[in-house]
């Protein structure tokens, strides 16, 4: 079976440099603690657990003096009672979210009622939102367009987590347009992202069979393998190389192979590696 990887996949940079900070406290503290999971990537979180870099669920559950901030970002709440705490702040937050969560603040001091497109519960997209909320304004997480709220009016600003879709922000402004509404809209969609999305949906489109690596609770691979299913059938979402069978590509005489942006490039090889030998 041919095996192709898709022209842009896996570990973006904001997940890379997370992962490079992380290691940097490791080598010189030993010991320190991610407020949440650095990455949605249960197989490197794990290991850096592994060597000391242990998961809190709040600022309250931080044992150690070190705390990474997650590359997802965390609410100004949060970061205000790490301060407190007169810990050791090492911010991971990829840059693209910092954009992000600025538009939001920006759009909320001009005035506007802010639209973030995005999955609810998100730990990304709940930053975002506390990011506007602290400025007064009222906010709503849409995850299409039949999500937008019947009372909205203007002023109204858009802003959208960084691994969604560019149709599902085009939708949600179509909406808003159909309604009367200009909305302000802040694209901050990350380049890797539609990057990584447009390069998968064209390789799903030329092979059988179609793996996409990454975390099940990572959002960014899940909008992968919904965009490869689209186009390929046979679309696989696996974690691990260990999750792949040889039926699972009975007949296929090409498999094409993409990763999220938190899937290191071991992980690519491996499953690679796997396919090469079924």
């Amino acid at each position: 079976m041919r095996v192709v990887c898709a022209q842009h996949a896996g570990a973006c940079y904001g997940v890379q440099r997370a992962l490079d900070m992380a290691e940097e406290v490791l080598a010189r503290k030993g010991a320190a603690d991610t407020l949440g999971p650095l990455i949605h990537n249960p197989q490197v979180v794990a290991d850096l657990e592994a060597r000391g870099a242990r998961v809190a669920e709040g600022a309250a559950d931080v044992r150690t003096d070190t705390v990474i901030v997650r590359s997802h970002g965390i609410m100004p709440q949060v970061r205000a009672q790490l301060a407190d705490a007169q810990l050791d702040i090492v911010d991971a937050t990829c840059p693209y979210v910092l954009r992000a969560q600025k538009a939001a603040q920006q759009l909320a001091c001009d005035g506007c009622r802010v639209l973030i497109v995005g999955e609810q519960g998100h730990p990304e997209v709940c930053a975002i939102r506390e990011h506007a909320r602290i400025e007064g304004a009222c906010v709503d997480v849409v995850g299409s367009a039949a999500d937008i709220p019947e009372d909205v009016s203007e002023p109204v600003g858009v802003v959208v987590q960084t691994t969604q879709r560019a149709d599902a922000l085009r939708a949600v402004v179509e909406a808003l347009e159909a309604r009367g509404i200009r909305p302000q809209v802040r694209d901050t969609i990350c380049s890797a992202t539609s990057e990584r999305q447009e390069a998968a949906q064209q390789l799903a489109g030329s092979v059988d069979a179609m793996v996409v690596i990454g975390g099940k609770n990572s959002s960014n691979t899940t909008r992968l393998a919904e965009i490869c299913a689209e186009v390929c059938e046979r679309t696989y979402h696996v974690e691990s190389a260990a999750e792949l069978a040889p039926s699972m590509f009975a007949g296929c005489a090409s498999a094409g192979v993409t990763a999220g942006a938190s899937t290191p490039e071991y992980q690519i090889t491996e499953v690679v590696r796997a396919l090469q030998q079924m």
